[in-house]
């Protein structure tokens, strides 16, 4: 988790690998930028801290962490702190008196950091105007972008545009180009690896000669494409090709997603790294990643389809769902892109059955889509681990594998699908009369609480073991 330090006698705060070196004596600690705002101190200069991605630190209370979460995601930039209280569970007053006591800062402050911050690497990377920022990044106008910036970075917009460095400004052959930080090495191949069997016909394709991962995405109703690339050691490149610029800050933020960017690997590895098992894997390949999702519900449809068939067998088949019931995205064909994936309103009331699954596996995924349209299973990461597979177990014909495994690809760090053979296989010592089970490893993996989906990855790809639905039961 990176941790900002903020230095009294100066009033400014940096990220960890700034040259200046205060007295330590004079020096605070915050875990988000917002908070070190909301005490008085401003950006640094030389390091830039509004050019890392703030993440959560699930060291604290899981409530406060996934309400930080939320409004990282942009809960608030639609809703109000009386919504997000709500969906967690307690008031907004009892909310604002958490986030005091554990962040630092007010939701609302959060929310507001979030916002300059994207709106000012925004300024230094691209060439938008001064109003396609504002709206892009959430204001409702010039003036509260203007507003924020001079109360954050001590400056207007324009003003922090005529100080961008030469090397910051980012030009595309095509599209909007844009930098996501990531904190330390990432092991971008093994992700491409991960994502290229499971790449959805049309809907997703991965190029693993460019190296280059890309999907159509919808935003506000109209068609899009989003394409993730390696920039350098700590950037991914995303390039967006959008029909208008409003809300591309949650745009930015589901494509970190992708990658699971912002879970916290640093303190993940620390943790396994004394495992017998785990410790010389990690040791290996620090930058191994968990693998997430753009969206949600598409994932969970994919993860249904591929129960008891392989994995080129559940592309085939969620392929089909692509190409029969999603919306055609002309014109992208050269980039092996033709289709929006269908929503959950849509796969609700449609029997798939003569799409080629069977007649129980087209109902668990109307069941699923119902589920979702109803509220009844979350996407959002705001229910706890074990509220979310329960929802999603609540379903006929889905059990812990797919709970599991859908809330692996979410970004919950403690996913952990035990029944999986993979995994199973992966645990079992060399010359063993029989396979670890369930139990086994069950048991085995308490220890690595609360960091398992990081273990399981490491696990499934030093086995060179992919996730094996097809070899579980339904339930």
């Amino acid at each position: 988790m990176t941790q900002y330090s903020a230095v009294r006698t100066t009033g400014i705060y940096c990220r960890p690998g700034c040259p200046a070196r205060p007295d330590p004596r004079n020096v605070r600690h915050f875990d988000q930028p917002a908070a070190a705002e909301a005490a008085g101190f401003r950006a640094c200069l030389r390091c830039r801290p509004y050019r890392t991605a703030p993440g959560v630190s699930w060291s604290g209370p899981e409530l406060v962490c996934r309400a930080v979460q939320l409004v990282l995601d942009g809960a608030l930039d639609h809703g109000n702190e009386d919504g997000l209280g709500a969906r967690i569970g307690v008031s907004a007053r009892h909310l604002r008196r958490l986030f005091h006591e554990h962040v630092g800062a007010t939701p609302d402050q959060l929310a507001r950091s979030r916002r300059t911050h994207f709106a000012r690497r925004l300024l230094d990377d691209t060439d938008l105007t001064v109003t396609d920022i504002a709206h892009a990044a959430g204001f409702g106008s010039v003036r509260q972008l203007n507003r924020a910036c001079v109360e954050i970075f001590c400056a207007t917009p324009r003003e922090l545009r005529a100080r961008r460095r030469r090397a910051d400004r980012l030009v595309a052959d095509g599209g909007l180009a844009l930098r996501l930080p990531h904190p330390g090495e990432l092991d971008w191949p093994t992700v491409l690896a991960f994502l290229a069997p499971r790449a959805i016909p049309g809907v997703e394709h991965v190029d693993l000669t460019a190296a280059t991962y890309r999907r159509t995405i919808e935003v506000d109703g109209d068609a899009g494409v989003l394409e993730l690339q390696p920039c350098d050691d700590e950037h991914l490149l995303l390039r967006l090709h959008l029909p208008h610029w409003e809300e591309l800050i949650h745009l930015v933020q589901r494509a970190r997603r992708i990658v699971n960017l912002d879970l916290d690997l640093h303190a993940a590895r620390v943790h396994l790294a004394g495992d017998p098992l785990l410790g010389p894997l990690v040791r290996a390949h620090p930058g191994r990643a968990v693998p997430g999702t753009w969206d949600p519900f598409e994932t969970g449809v994919r993860a249904i389809a591929g129960q008891q068939v392989s994995v080129a067998g559940a592309t085939t088949l969620t392929g089909r769902i692509a190409t029969e019931l999603g919306r055609p995205v002309p014109g992208l064909e050269p980039l092996g892109l033709t289709h929006l994936f269908p929503s959950a309103d849509c796969l609700a009331g449609t029997d798939l059955s003569g799409l080629g699954f069977t007649a129980a596996r087209a109902s668990a995924i109307a069941g699923f889509a119902t589920a979702v349209r109803d509220d009844r299973i979350r996407l959002d990461r705001s229910a706890p681990l074990d509220e979310f597979v329960a929802s999603v177990t609540a379903v006929a014909g889905l059990g812990p594998w797919t709970a599991h495994y859908l809330a692996y690809r979410l970004g919950e760090p403690d996913a952990f699908p035990a029944g999986d053979l993979g995994l199973r296989r992966a645990v079992t010592p060399p010359g063993a009369e029989r396979m670890a089970t369930e139990r086994d490893l069950t048991a085995r993996a308490d220890s690595w609480r609360p960091w398992r989906a990081l273990a399981a990855t490491h696990l499934w790809t030093s086995a060179a073991a992919a996730p094996t639905a097809a070899l579980r039961p339904a339930s």
